[in-house]
């Protein structure tokens, strides 16, 4: 249950280098049923439903006397994690072994701002310090904290601590690489067993495909799925994502039908999406080969160095060729969320450029009301020498 603790260490430790620069003494990050963030899974494993917070004071504020003046040596900062958990129990087992406090939510009265303020009179934060909070705080309740808080700088911004954190994000380290692996294999399983049970009979709706999909999953040690699969039949695959994501309706008849699904394995997700094809009309081949074609030059332009907004506007320029427009963008990081860094887009902020270690999908897709629709997802890891295909989604001819 923690041996990804060296890893949190480092983790850590870009996150304490990040506040320095930014002059922030106290973080707080906060994951609860109202507001998600993963972020405190990747910094300290708990697996969610928790509070963190993250100090550095100088020593001579925490206590400790030092031996020369600040002319002589940079100011020494102490370093404090503290976790806050709902449930003790399971902090106890998930927690990475770095140094952290853990401290039971139920013991600030179960609101977020005593929270705060108990953690920053434990950590000895100076009068006058940077605290910061969530960006998606509520207004009311980021009042709140000023009122509460009157000694300090509350800082609740867009582009702080959890927009820093999200590009650490964007780059997977070894042991990310090698959970996201194991995932993509077992959905590689998984997509094998739809196929077989879509051609023997087994799956006739879409509820029978979302319903495998959950099950086999579980079988094989997921957590879950990475979102709520989606399942659209013939009649229902000309939606970008289905409404509702999938109901009893029949599934791999006469025409196109999509079914989009990722898989959670320790905490990382996959993100694929597979086309079921039976007795295609001349448009809807059509709508397949533009499709496949553009996943294969997406793919041939995915290595280190190149613009992520490059790639899509190739593939944006393909599809317009042919009078044929793809309502969403090219792709998406994927991680400890199904939707993480880098965008892969055509838009005129996207400054992504692709590294080794990112992990993203490649997803282009056509839509139609009379045709339906046709999507073709894989999830790609950027390498030194180029990528690697890591999920085998495809267009499956019935």
């Amino acid at each position: 249950m923690k041996k990804y603790s060296a890893a949190c260490e480092k983790r850590l430790e870009k996150v304490f280098e990040w506040m320095a620069e930014e002059g922030i003494a106290l973080l707080m990050l906060e994951d609860s049923e109202t507001r998600r963030d993963n972020n405190i899974r990747w910094l300290t494993g708990q697996p969610g439903d928790a509070l963190l917070f993250l100090a550095q004071v100088p020593q001579a504020a925490s206590g400790k006397k030092r031996t020369a003046s600040k002319s002589e040596q940079p100011v020494k900062l102490e370093k404090s994690v503290v976790l806050v958990p709902w449930d003790i129990n399971i902090a106890k087992l998930y927690a990475c072994n770095v140094p952290l406090t853990i401290i039971p939510y139920n013991d600030f009265g179960r609101k977020p701002v005593n929270a705060l303020m108990a953690a920053a009179k434990l950590l000895k934060i100076p009068a006058g310090s940077k605290i910061e909070i969530p960006s998606v705080t509520p207004y009311p309740a980021f009042l709140k904290f000023v009122g509460e808080l009157t000694d300090f700088d509350i800082l609740c911004r867009e582009n702080g601590a959890e927009a820093a954190m999200r590009k650490l994000r964007s780059v997977k380290n070894d042991e990310e690489i090698a959970i996201i692996r194991k995932a993509a294999k077992i959905t590689n399983e998984l997509i094998d067993l739809l196929e077989k049970n879509a051609r023997n009979g087994k799956i006739k709706t879409e509820a029978d495909a979302a319903l495998l999909i959950q099950i086999e999953a579980r079988k094989r040690g997921c957590e879950g799925t990475s979102f709520e699969t989606l399942a659209a039949g013939t009649e229902r695959s000309f939606g970008i994502h289905a409404f509702p994501s999938w109901t009893c309706a029949p599934f791999g008849g006469q025409g196109l039908s999509i079914l989009d699904f990722g898989v959670k394995y320790n905490g990382y997700c996959t993100d694929v999406t597979l086309t079921f094809a039976r007795d295609l009309n001349p448009k809807q081949e059509k709508f397949i080969a533009l499709v496949e074609r553009a996943m294969k030059l997406a793919l041939s332009m995915s290595h280190n160095g190149t613009p992520t907004r490059d790639i899509a506007a190739a593939v944006d320029s393909l599809f317009s060729k042919s009078k044929k427009e793809m309502p969403h963008g090219l792709g998406h990081g994927i991680g400890l969320q199904e939707h993480e860094y880098p965008v892969i887009r055509n838009s005129s902020d996207n400054e992504w450029v692709l590294e080794p270690g990112m992990i993203f999908t490649i997803e282009p897709g056509l839509y139609d009301p009379l045709l339906g629709g046709c999507r073709l997802e894989n999830d790609i890891l950027i390498t030194e020498n180029g990528h690697e295909i890591l999920t085998e989604a495809r267009i499956i001819r019935l």
